[in-house]
């Protein structure tokens, strides 16, 4: 198996793992790219249109993602999906809510360049602002059939969904796909030690609180996944 060897690459402190693809509007790691683009093509010629809205994602920006939630400048919504207002919340209260939905600084699976956020774009108006909520992708919603066909061919091309089942950590998101070959035994590198070492020095909004509470976050946030079977 493919692994991303330094803490660098882990934590998102670093590119050199990525490589940009403009003509899909997503950057990947280097060995992932081939097998996304396989997947697209598959999707395409069942009638789908696989678009990754989320792709590698930098320490820096999955900084600034928390540190506006932290401060109420960003949406932050319950595990039902309904907006929280978190300006009276305790540390401790603001950011298990924020971990619903959003990693920590350092500890986001798009650092790998392994993990998309997909839609299926043909399903929605160019004009129609993506949500990225579970029921677009069952029952009705605009992405269920290629949330289907997902479940029935990622498989094929390495790719599983990691948030799945309802849990004390991450929610359930359907939209979210990991490439197998680098992602698990990046999994198995991520330590508490890493991210310590990801959060001396940075300006993350709580770091005293997660510092504190490393190893408990850690596994009900990093481990506690739906490993590919």
């Amino acid at each position: 198996m493919t692994a991303v060897v330094t803490a660098d690459e882990l934590t998102g402190r670093t590119r050199s793992h990525v490589i940009d693809l403009p003509a899909v509007g997503c950057v990947l790691h280097r060995d992932a790219v081939q097998p996304f683009l396989d997947l697209r093509e598959a999707a395409r010629a069942a009638g789908h249109d696989l678009v990754a809205v989320s792709s590698f994602r930098d320490f820096d920006r999955q900084r600034l993602i928390w540190n506006g939630k932290f401060r109420g400048e960003r949406a932050v919504l319950d595990r039902r999906g309904q907006l929280l207002d978190l300006r009276d919340r305790s540390v401790a209260d603001r950011i298990n809510a924020i971990l619903c939905w959003s990693a920590m600084p350092g500890a986001s699976r798009h650092h790998w360049g392994s993990d998309v956020d997909v839609i299926d774009r043909n399903a929605v108006a160019s004009s129609t602002a993506v949500e990225l909520i579970p029921e677009a992708y069952s029952g009705d919603g605009p992405h269920a059939a290629l949330s289907a066909w997902l479940s029935e061919n990622m498989d094929s091309f390495g790719f599983f969904r990691p948030y799945v089942s309802e849990r004390a950590g991450v929610s359930p998101e359907p939209w979210h796909l990991s490439y197998a070959p680098i992602s698990v035994p990046a999994l198995q590198q991520m330590t508490p030690v890493v991210l310590l070492e990801a959060w001396r020095g940075s300006e993350i909004d709580g770091v005293e609180w997660l510092i504190d509470n490393v190893d408990l976050l850690h596994a009900r946030y990093v481990k506690d996944i739906d490993l590919r079977v």
